[in-house]
């Protein structure tokens, strides 16, 4: 064996310990409540604590599958860094796991998924700075008396009807089915194989087409692109090394289609306040009412507060900071996009979506195409199988950073200085 094939074999042994490693670990699906929990926090009136109970979990496989890696030599120094990545966050993903209903649920996430007031990676912005800022535009547009209410919306039934097509057109054959069920915790969930939607829920105009970006063209297509990486199959799976930057990708693919809305960036931006009432103390009541106060609605500001709280402690003081990740990841994606994109390496777009990656990762993924044994993704979103869109979106937002907008709104402001707001008579 030579010393390339020697290599090649390493990587593939790796690759496939840190996929045996994970395969225990479904960390969502271990932490979800029964839905009998929202029914009785209700019936109490939404006074009293809810009491989640959680199965027992043993890190140990997951442990001696990682012990397999020790005795493996990988030349290569950036894929000897991405498998050591992939092993510490893996490990501390299964003494996160082993912890659920404690303090030390909460230890273990703050580092794999971050918390509201510790700097982001290679940069000193907080998820904090980011959700502050989202709150100051919203509330400027709010000044401006802009009406952002949705003109309609529409059944379960109805999405899973525009859903199915467009799904089956872009995945052909291995297009997952659309299907609507009675109980889920969330409005939607997708996989490779399914994509849920929950019966009672009630969806915007926007949101299928939102779903299919943000579900079909990024989870569900890289869990796709990953199932095929058969060399390198950790890169189908999804665990929480990768979350930031699917998250981040599928929130930018929802900008980038023009489908978000300016509500679903309050309720991140709420996610981060909430996630940060939780570590300062607030128990689950306390959250709950912050964001009955900030929506009005029970049902949804449940949800909200379960997702703050899930696998963590319910009196506060340790939460699950998943939700932390949505605007960190939306900040790492898009600069990461608009770097590749300045830096004329644009051929590195298809890497982001061969399976499921952290951004920290392309370096890696250069060399492992090199040596063959990475695959290009079949499924990519629209937006980067033909980036005309993109790459005017991004020259656009490029000039536009590069402006100082303070005397133009000096400017209007002056301009417009005591000038009646427009609001026209109907014409009826």
């Amino acid at each position: 064996m030579n010393n390339g094939e020697r290599e090649r074999d390493q990587i593939r042994i790796a690759a496939r310990a840190l996929c045996a490693a994970v395969k225990p670990i479904k960390v969502l699906r271990q932490i979800d409540w029964d839905p009998s929990i929202r029914e009785r926090f209700f019936a109490q009136g939404a006074r009293e604590l809810p009491r989640p109970q959680y199965a027992a979990f043993d890190p140990a496989p997951t442990r001696e599958a990682l012990g397999q890696l020790s005795g493996l030599t990988i030349a290569n120094p950036h894929i000897a860094q991405w498998v050591a990545r992939q092993a510490e966050a893996i490990d501390a993903s299964a003494l996160m796991m082993a912890g659920v209903g404690t303090k030390a649920f909460f230890e273990y996430g703050r580092v794999l998924y971050g918390e509201p007031k510790a700097p982001l990676r290679m940069h000193p912005t907080t998820p904090w700075d980011l959700a502050q800022n989202v709150r100051e535009v919203v509330e400027q547009l709010g000044l401006a008396r802009i009406d952002l209410t949705p003109p309609s919306y529409h059944t379960a039934e109805d999405v899973a009807t525009q859903l199915r097509p467009e799904v089956a057109g872009h995945f052909g054959g291995a297009a997952p089915k659309v299907e609507v069920v009675d109980v889920l915790s969330a409005n939607a969930l997708a996989g490779a194989r399914l994509i849920r939607l929950r019966r009672d829920a009630r969806f915007t105009d926007r949101d299928a087409v939102q779903l299919l970006q943000h579900e079909a063209y990024i989870h569900v297509a890289t869990s796709l692109n990953g199932k095929a990486q058969t060399e390198l199959p950790i890169l189908a799976a999804s665990h929480p090394y990768v979350t930031r930057t699917q998250e981040g990708l599928a929130v930018l693919a929802e900008i980038v289609s023009g489908t978000i809305e300016m509500d679903r960036f309050t309720r991140l931006a709420d996610r981060v306040f909430a996630i940060q009432l939780a570590v300062d103390g607030a128990d689950f009541l306390e959250v709950y009412r912050f964001f009955l106060d900030r929506s009005g609605k029970p049902e949804q500001s449940f949800e909200n507060t379960r997702r703050v709280f899930r696998g963590g402690v319910i009196e506060g003081g340790a939460p699950f900071t998943k939700d932390c990740v949505y605007l960190y990841g939306l900040l790492q994606a898009s600069n990461a996009v608009r770097a590749l994109f300045a830096s004329g390496r644009a051929d590195c777009l298809p890497l982001l979506f061969c399976g499921k990656l952290d951004v920290q990762d392309l370096r890696a993924l250069c060399e492992l195409a090199a040596i063959g044994l990475l695959k290009a993704p079949l499924f990519l979103p629209p937006w980067i199988s033909d980036p005309r869109t993109l790459f005017a979106l991004l020259t656009y937002s490029t000039f536009m950073n590069r402006i100082d907008i303070g005397p133009m709104v000096d400017f209007a402001q002056e301009l417009l200085r005591d000038a009646p707001r427009v609001t026209f008579q109907s014409s009826n």
